[in-house]
């Protein structure tokens, strides 16, 4: 696939480039620009950025960087079955657990949510970093709401994370799950209030929590102009000039942090649950479906 002039591949995160330096110079250089297409079409051309990772991929199998960046393009193309194994892959090679929520996510998109659920009981919650048990949350929040249980889904996001006034990169995502699945419940009331945090969290635009809010305060949001040109049809005004002739076309050339949130309960959904660690290298032929992608949702009292 081509790569544009302005990538060099040194654009690539540092740890990724001394991952690469164990290929052959020239090897490494072509392996990281394709990096560098996967990580900059991920979010607006998931498809483009699956084929470099392909591309990566056929270069470079055994580099964990190029099997988890090849992970996260399937996961974003809903490839969830090939996301699964190549996250697996990664973390084989190098024994890191960050890929752990994503994995039980993978788990969920390919219709298996009680699997995920064993996941998030599993020992290796308990090595993920506060954002990465948040995540965790999520994902098993989604899993009860797929298998229809509500109440359960919004008790597994009470937490201290979602009580606390302190903003972090979860939060707004964390309140958004929460405030879907009150809704979900028939809780509107109490929906709308954390709606309104997730907003107050969300800065830089990651869900649609403005628009939630505005739907149940029943603002409606109209096109101005569409609604001008509509109003000219009604009243029967067309443009008072006539259809150019073409001989009189002009020649185009010339032309933060404070007070605790209360919440009814706390769960913890890092509770041990037996896992057999074989079940990672099982086979994933599951046919891939569409409905995976984090949103997890959770429940609590109002403040």
């Amino acid at each position: 696939m081509p790569i544009p002039e302005d990538v060099t591949g040194e654009e690539i995160d540092k740890d990724v480039r001394q991952e690469l330096q164990s290929l052959p110079k020239t090897l490494a250089e072509d392996v990281a620009k394709n990096l560098v297409m996967v990580a900059r079409l991920i979010d607006e051309d998931p498809e483009g950025a699956y084929g470099y990772s392909r591309v990566a991929l056929r270069l470079a199998s055994r580099v964990a960087a190029v099997r988890e960046a090849a992970g996260f393009a399937a996961y974003a193309t809903q490839k969830y079955s090939e996301a699964l194994a190549e996250f697996r892959a990664a973390r084989r090679m190098t024994g890191n657990v960050d890929l752990w929520p994503v994995m039980a996510d993978c788990e969920r998109g390919l219709g298996r949510p009680e699997k995920t659920l064993d996941m998030a009981g599993a020992p290796e919650v308990h090595k993920l970093d506060k954002a990465g048990q948040v995540e965790m949350r999520l994902v098993a929040a989604g899993a009860r709401r797929d298998m229809d249980q509500l109440d359960a889904a919004i008790v597994t996001l009470q937490s201290p994370e979602l009580a606390s006034n302190s903003v972090q990169p979860w939060t707004a995502r964390l309140r958004y799950a929460y405030a879907d699945a009150l809704l979900a419940a028939g809780r509107e009331g109490e929906a709308r209030e954390w709606f309104a945090k997730a907003v107050e969290a969300d800065k830089d635009g990651s869900t649609d929590a403005s628009d939630r809010l505005a739907e149940m305060d029943g603002v409606e949001f109209v096109d101005a102009l569409v609604e001008h040109e509509d109003e000219d049809v009604a009243s029967g005004h067309e443009s008072d000039e006539a259809p150019q002739d073409a001989s009189t076309v002009a020649d185009p050339a010339v032309v933060e942090d404070s007070e605790d949130i209360d919440v009814d309960e706390d769960i913890d959904t890092d509770e041990d649950v037996d896992t057999d660690e074989g079940d990672e290298d099982d086979d994933t032929d599951v046919e891939d479906r569409t409905d995976v992608e984090g949103d997890a949702e959770v429940e609590g009292d109002k403040d």
